[in-house]
């Protein structure tokens, strides 16, 4: 879905303050920029380093949102026999980045990469993740290579791993590559849909519901917009799912590792979801389950939008779960629709890293080393507290973009879309104006109803509406 509404904000974005009440760190130590100056000169993955099979006559590209330059994976797609082969390269960060060392201990600190509207606050430093360990176009880099063989029907028929020397030929971004698919990935089209049909049997619920962004202009304005996955983005995400599915069967065989686990959707809650279907003008076919019926939806549709808000009930609990030994009890992942590793973003997330380096040595044959292993129970928790500041600091956001929008025009009635209500207050979405907050008084889901602002106060981050 492309962008439904883009307003810009006058006046600079300032983070700082937000940034410093959900204790987002700042710049890195000093030691850990000079242990990062010292591996970038030196970097690993080079010709006489033999750890490494050379792959660098693989023609694998990147694609990433225009202006990116952590590039944590590299993709190449080709036709073998009636079926595919999907190679993909994941920056190798656990080379630059030994246990125990100082740019270790600080991106534990960090957790994970955390973009703001006036910029972004890395994992590791940028000598690193923008530079010596980026997949950057051109250059010779080490790299954990996945190949991994699908039938015709996009179901896996085999899987490799091992380090790699690779070099991607050319940096792509979504939007290009929407307007037309280059030949480097003909095939992405034709294996996203299948790997889309597979997940949807497998019981996945991919909701695509729009999301509140918030961006930064070169003019010093700033913008807020409802935002949907495009079709090029919803099929790269299928490749990178597909290697944390075979990252999971991997450690669960092996015995060790994280996985990213999701309980399935409640029983109840996908009854009222059912309930929910018609009043929203929703189409549920007997025997259809709700990642089919989810598929079937258009998000710029205020009722369809509607229901994709409620659906986000059926994914509550997503957790990390790390094993060494006996695999947990519920290793699956309901939004994929089966057991799931983070493994394919180490430059702007910590498990992946560590997820990585437990797969290359379980491929190798090895046992992951005792200081390895000893972290692994430490992620769950480092991964909970990282993923709870990048909410509150993103929600904090898009709270302040909205106030400054809304602030002088407290008393205006505005159409508002009903995302939900529990008799007393709804939420509510203005889509003209990609504003989405709270509203007193009992609302329909689905309905477009007449709301009153009665709060819109930049200095507490507060909007409020009432039912007109």
């Amino acid at each position: 879905m492309a962008v439904r509404r883009v307003l810009r904000v006058p006046g600079r974005f300032d983070s700082a303050a937000i940034a410093a009440e959900f204790g987002v760190p700042d710049a890195f130590p000093a030691e850990v920029l000079a242990e990062a100056d010292r591996v970038a000169a030196d970097p690993p993955g080079g010709r006489g380093d033999d750890r490494y099979v050379d792959a660098a006559d693989l023609p694998l590209v990147t694609i990433d949102p225009p202006g990116a330059k952590d590039l944590d994976q590299a993709v190449h797609l080709a036709r073998s026999g009636a079926g595919y082969r999907v190679s993909y390269a994941i920056a190798d960060v656990g080379a630059f980045v030994p246990l125990g060392s100082a740019i270790d201990a600080e991106a534990r600190r960090r957790g994970q990469t955390l973009y703001l509207p006036d910029g972004r606050v890395p994992l590791h430093p940028p000598q690193l993740s923008e530079g010596a360990a980026s997949l950057l176009p051109d250059q010779l880099r080490p790299a954990a290579l996945w190949t991994i063989d699908l039938d015709a029907d996009g179901e896996v028929t085999a899987v490799d791993l091992h380090r790699a020397r690779v070099r991607s030929r050319e940096q792509l971004d979504y939007a290009t590559v929407g307007t037309q698919v280059p030949p480097s990935l003909e095939l992405l089209p034709e294996i996203g849909r299948l790997l889309q049909a597979r997940a949807r049997e497998r019981g996945a619920i991919e909701l695509g519901t729009p999301s509140q962004e918030v961006e930064a202009l070169p003019d010093g304005t700033w913008r807020v917009e409802f935002r949907g996955q495009s079709d090029v983005e919803g099929w790269n995400a299928q490749i990178s799912l597909l290697t944390g599915r075979c990252a999971a069967r991997l450690v669960l065989d092996g015995g060790i590792g994280v996985l990213r686990t999701l309980p399935p959707a409640a029983e109840r809650d996908v009854a009222a979801l059912r309930r929910l279907a018609p009043g929203l003008g929703v189409t549920w076919p007997e025997g259809a389950g709700p990642g089919d019926v989810i598929a079937t939806l258009d998000p710029g549709r205020p009722q369809h939008a509607a229901f994709l808000d409620a659906a986000a009930s059926l994914l509550r609990g997503a957790a990390y779960t790390a094993f060494d030994g006996e695999p947990p009890a519920e290793p699956g992942h309901g939004g994929v629709g089966g057991p799931y590793a983070h493994v394919t973003a180490p430059l702007r997330r910590l498990v992946d890293r560590f997820g990585t380096e437990v797969c290359l040595a379980l491929a190798a044959g090895r046992r992951p080393g005792d200081e390895l292993r000893a972290v692994l129970p430490e992620l769950p928790g480092l991964m909970a507290a990282s993923d709870r500041r990048t909410r509150d600091v993103e929600r904090a956001v898009v709270d302040a973009t909205e106030a400054t929008l809304l602030a002088g025009r407290v008393g205006e009635v505005f159409d508002a879309v009903v995302l939900d209500s529990d008799g007393k207050r709804s939420t509510v979405v203005l889509p003209d104006l990609a504003v989405q907050a709270r509203c007193d008084g009992a609302l329909t889901p689905g309905e477009v109803a007449r709301v009153r602002l009665t709060a819109a106060d930049p200095a507490t981050r507060t909007v409020r509406f009432e039912a007109a």
